[in-house]
This record gives C-alpha cells, structure tokens and sequence, in this order.
C-alpha cells in the first residue's frame, strides 16, 4: 500500500519535481501554461483514443470543432454563466492593427457558441437528441497553477447533447459520469466516487453538476471531470427550440459533460 504524503508542501515539492524530471512538461514563456513533451502528451493520446471510443460507441456522440474565438456577446446572454467565469476570462480586444468592433472571449468552455449553431441545426423533434462532442483547448485564466492539474490552457473533451425531456438530459449526463468512471479504473488505475456537486458548487447555469473524485496520495479528493444538467437558459438564450409531435414550440434540455488534462495529475498522483 503506498504511504499517504501528509505534508502538502513535499507533496507539491515531490509532484512538480516528477513532472519536469520525467519529462512530462516544460517551462513555457506564457504565463501558467505549460509545455506538454512527447511522453506527457503521449498520456493525453491513450487517454484521448480510449474516451473517443467510448463517447461514439457507448454514448453516440460524433465529433465536431467549434471556433476558439467567442464573440464577448454570447457569454453575456446566459447572466450566471458570465459571471461564473469573468474572473477567468482572456479576451481579444485588438487584432489586424485595429480594435475590434466587438471583443472576442478566447474559449472557456463552448455552450455559447455551440448553441449559436443548435439554434440552426435543431428544428423539429426529429433533430433530437443531438450529441456533439468536441476535443479542443481552453484558456482561463487561473491564478495558481500546477501541471497539468491546473493550468491557464489546457487540453480537454466537451460533449454537448440536446433532448426532448429532462430525463433523457439527466441520463446523458449519468451516463457521461459512468464512462469517465469505467475509463478511470480500467485504463488508469484509479479508483473513483461519484457524487453531485451542491448547488453553491454546480458549474455556471447548470442546474445540477456530476462529478467523479479520485483520493490522492496525499489524502485529498481531486475532481477528475463533471457532467452537467443545463437549466433551460442555455438554449432560451440563444432561442433553440424546436416543433415536438404535437407541432407545438417547445425549448429542448441539455446536458455538457468534459474531462481535461487534470486526468494525467490524478495518474502521477
């Protein structure tokens, strides 16, 4: 059995000297990022190749990519979910030598903009359910980091599912939450607990947020990855609605589930 490190601050000593000197990381010039060497990302692709899998055959979601550039606009239409990540946000205010007419939020996480193109793509029952899922970066803008835990850019998975009930919302969502877990304990090693944040927890404009714990060796519980039930201001913002059978307008339940790059510290952990 391997002995808890019960002193955080060898614990943190012992965990960043392990990322350089195996050569998982390097420094990086950009403040809080890091530089993933071929062994580190190497850890990403087997992860990577094992959740796509998993996220086609198991939860049917296809693969996508939405622009990293937000407009400033989008974020501000859902009032929880921009004031959830104000603090974290990098925003593009110049570019080809001039201001911009309207500033550009570089990609916290996609809801917006996904459902900027849900809006078109969904119009009648029939469309339903939708699952995209998306393997991108994402930049915010933290002001503590450590390796691959918690880094101002760092790599990821966002699934983006609409449904014609909550129910079915809900269940994308568990089922998520399973497959990270099933992904966790049979390719890395690691044992989890699952559970549901409480509402002062829950990500921004969720209304509720699961999650997947892994004990660390120094006794504390990391958050390895979340599945999310959206209130109905999501897609009321960006007025995704759709005709159900009875022709009548109806707003559709969605679900966003990720993990990240963070899975790689719970492994070295």
């Amino acid at each position: 059995m391997t002995t808890k490190i019960r002193d955080s601050e060898s614990f943190s000593k012992w965990y960043n000297d392990s990322m350089y000197e195996a050569e998982l990381v390097d420094q990086s010039p950009v403040r809080g990022c890091v530089v993933l060497r071929p062994y580190g990302f190497a850890i990403w692709e087997f992860i990577r190749d094992d959740l796509d899998i998993r996220i086609k055959k198991n939860l049917g979601a296809k693969n996508a990519y939405f622009p990293l550039l937000i407009p400033e606009s989008f974020l501000k239409k859902e009032k929880e979910h921009v004031e959830g990540f104000s603090p974290e946000l990098a925003v593009v205010t110049h570019a080809g030598g001039s201001k911009l007419e309207e500033p550009y939020v570089v990609r916290p996480t996609s809801e917006t903009i996904i459902y900027n193109s849900f809006a078109r793509w969904i119009k009648s029952y029939r469309d339903l359910p939708l699952k995209i899922n998306q393997w991108a970066n994402v930049i915010r803008w933290e002001m503590r980091t450590r390796p691959f835990i918690r880094t101002t850019e760092f790599l990821w998975q966002e699934g983006h599912t609409a449904h014609a009930t909550e129910v079915e919302a809900l269940d994308m969502a568990t089922a998520a939450q399973r497959e990270y877990i099933q992904m966790a304990e049979n390719l890395l090693a690691i044992p989890s607990i699952a559970g549901e944040k409480t509402a002062t927890e829950r990500f921004a404009g969720a209304k509720a947020t699961l999650t997947f714990e892994g004990l660390m060796r120094d006794g504390k519980a990391l958050q390895m990855g979340t599945s999310h039930l959206l209130s109905h201001s999501f897609p009321e913002a960006f007025e995704v609605s759709y005709q159900d059978e009875n022709g009548k307008e109806v707003v559709p339940w969605c679900s966003s589930w990720g993990v990240t790059t963070r899975l790689i510290g719970a492994l070295i952990m």
